[in-house]
């Protein structure tokens, strides 16, 4: 948990500050053109994605699952409602218009739809009291809420990958901002699916 932490303080404190200050030129998002609220979309998107990221960090936290189930379910609910499915929707809407071309918005349309789908369905089963459930779409729907992180953290090896083969800056840009958003949501789904099918180790090994 402490690296995973780690990693998700650092990135919080690089990504949110420039937005803090709630100017358009600060953003590192270009608007695109003829969507003049695309900036406050942004900043919606962020603030709720913020309490959704610093929220499934706690849910994925097994001493406080087990110590403090009250708690579990209480910040369950503010990452659901207050993070993940406003976030979601606000990724949905700034994915139609990317400035990073149809690809990258399409793939940012498809993960905010898996997240908030994923969600749901976790939400749901856990109401239904189906609890196995509710633990594979949960973690499933953790590793879409890292997506964003993930694409940034490979965004330099997309740059060394793509590099040889861009002809100038915005063909660079473009593709290697393509290629770490197809790489983060597939490497997402693979390793969340591969940690719900692995074989649990016997109590003595644990």
């Amino acid at each position: 948990m402490a690296p995973l932490a780690l990693v998700v303080a650092v990135f919080l404190a690089y990504s949110v500050p420039p937005y803090l200050t709630l100017d358009p030129a600060q953003s590192r998002v270009p608007a695109p053109a003829g969507f003049a609220a695309h900036y406050w979309f942004l900043v919606a998107h962020i603030t709720f994605g913020t309490i959704a990221i610093v929220g499934v960090i706690l849910q994925v936290w097994p001493w406080l699952r087990r110590k403090h189930p009250v708690v579990h379910r209480r910040v369950g609910r503010v990452y659901v409602f207050g993070g993940a499915i406003p976030s979601a929707v606000m990724a949905v809407t700034i994915g139609t218009v990317s400035p990073l071309g149809p690809v990258v918005g399409a793939l940012n349309v498809f993960a905010a739809l898996l997240w908030l789908g994923f969600t749901i369905a976790g939400w749901r089963a856990v109401r239904q009291r189906r609890f196995a459930d509710h633990r594979k779409w949960m973690v499933r729907s953790f590793a879409m809420c890292m997506s964003t992180l993930m694409s940034r953290a490979l965004s330099p090896l997309a740059f060394l990958i793509v590099m040889p083969r861009s002809a100038d800056k915005e063909a660079l840009i473009l593709n290697a901002a393509t290629l770490s958003a197809v790489l983060s949501v597939l490497i997402l789904l693979l390793l969340s699916q591969w940690w719900l099918d692995r074989k649990p180790k016997p109590a003595t090994a644990r």
